[in-house]
């Protein structure tokens, strides 16, 4: 039974379900958000749009999420080498979500997670050379070696008693056998706030994708612009754009089918809103039915 070609549910910005406005401004933002947040009601405002899940990684977890989306930053206005999950605004630091993930996989010794570094923001070599030990630290033995993806069965994870596949898009990946390189799992982005645009995007992408050798994320959500964002000030980004797209979102997932041409990894915003993590691991039964068929 290999990995790749089954359906993964997955969620974006996975750390953002706590961000601190009162820290300053994180990294990723530019130079004018950061001079207009010193009015403190930019903060404010920058949590409602910075934070895209509810849940926290354990109940994530629970509720059937197995990829998360995960961006990472030092925090130059402190000493320290302390990392931290970043979306606008500073979130939990990266030992402790990390920690809740690994207490989870020790309670459940069959299950395993894929978690994709795509983004680091002031950080140098010692920053991810302290980040890299930090992973080693916390997963130890459940560290599955970076192999050929189609080698990569769940009767080969439970074999080898392997439970973390970690994706690292900086170039010390290949310094350290547990790193799989970021191009092992591409995540194309649509960038849109119409939501017709975006299944326009994932089905292109899709008919796209490597047919051997990468995994494939399906990005299924909505990305504001500027003026959603004055649109919507007060509402914030769940009550803008996601809730009332996501139905319209689910029923893509719906009508999609896995294995090496279909659906493998996809990830939404604030997946508990619908039956989103249910509706994708339930996808996997048409592959099951389909060999079962062929049979």
């Amino acid at each position: 039974m290999i990995y790749q070609p089954y359906c993964v549910s997955g969620s974006h910005d996975s750390f953002s379900f706590w961000v601190d406005e009162k820290s300053p401004v994180a990294p990723d933002q530019g130079a004018s958000i950061k001079r207009l947040a010193k009015i403190s009601l930019v903060k404010r405002v920058m949590k409602k749009w910075s934070v895209t899940q509810n849940l926290t990684f354990k109940e994530q977890l629970e509720s059937g999420i197995r990829y998360f989306d995960l961006r990472v930053s030092s925090k130059p206005e402190e000493a320290g080498p302390d990392i931290f999950f970043i979306h606008g605004l500073y979130g939990i630091k990266v030992w402790d979500g990390l920690k809740e993930i690994n207490d989870f996989l020790t309670n459940h010794d069959k299950e395993v997670v894929l978690l994709d570094f795509n983004h680091f923001y002031a950080m140098d070599y010692g920053h991810h050379l302290y980040l890299v030990k930090m992973l080693k630290e916390v997963f130890g033995n459940k560290l599955c070696i970076a192999d050929c993806v189609e080698n990569i069965t769940l009767q080969h994870l439970w074999e080898k008693k392997k439970q973390v596949l970690i994706f690292y898009h900086y170039n010390i990946w290949n310094d350290y056998s547990f790193l799989w390189p970021g191009n092992k799992m591409p995540a194309p982005w649509a960038n849109t706030t119409n939501v017709h645009k975006l299944i326009q995007f994932l089905e292109t992408t899709l008919g796209e994708r490597s047919k051997r050798g990468t995994f494939h994320v399906s990005q299924a959500i909505l990305t504001p612009r500027a003026k959603t964002i004055v649109r919507g000030l007060k509402s914030g980004l769940k009550n803008t754009l996601v809730h009332r797209n996501l139905p319209v979102i689910l029923n893509w997932v719906k009508t999609q089918r896995p294995g090496a041409l279909g659906v493998n990894i996809i990830t939404s915003d604030f997946v508990e809103l619908v039956d989103f993590a249910e509706t994708v691991i339930g996808l996997n039964y048409l592959l099951l039915k389909g060999k079962k068929d062929s049979s």
